[in-house]
């Protein structure tokens, strides 16, 4: 089995016009999904990022530099991750797709992105 980390993107405005009802209904289809994964021993951790854009650090070649990041001109952002454990890439892609991030209506994207063990 191998690991692989799901980056969900979304824009954060987008949740910052839900109700407080339907954003502890979104945040309980999350827990649901990932206590699924959890269950089948597919988890090995998650967490939501701060809805702010971060910061790069960059080394241009000469000096290191620090900016907003990582896209300042985009509106979306990383809003949390899950690394996953799955038999190869195509397993992982079938997790993603049942991830809430991407349920009919939502706006998100999900990066699979496969952990080179060191």
């Amino acid at each position: 089995m191998a690991q692989f980390l799901l980056l969900l993107r979304d824009n954060p405005e987008h949740y910052a016009s839900l109700s407080p009802a339907e954003m502890q209904r979104i945040i309980g289809e999350y827990r649901a999904w990932a206590e699924g994964l959890r269950t089948r021993n597919q988890l090995h951790n998650s967490n939501k990022l701060t809805d702010d854009s971060g910061k790069v650090v960059h080394h241009d070649g000469t000096s290191v530099t620090l900016k907003d990041g990582p896209y300042a001109e985009t509106k979306e952002v990383v809003g949390g991750y899950f690394l996953i454990e799955a038999a190869d890439y195509a397993a992982a892609v079938d997790i993603a797709r049942s991830c809430p991030h991407v349920r009919p209506g939502a706006r998100g994207s999900i990066e699979v992105r496969q952990i080179h063990e060191m």
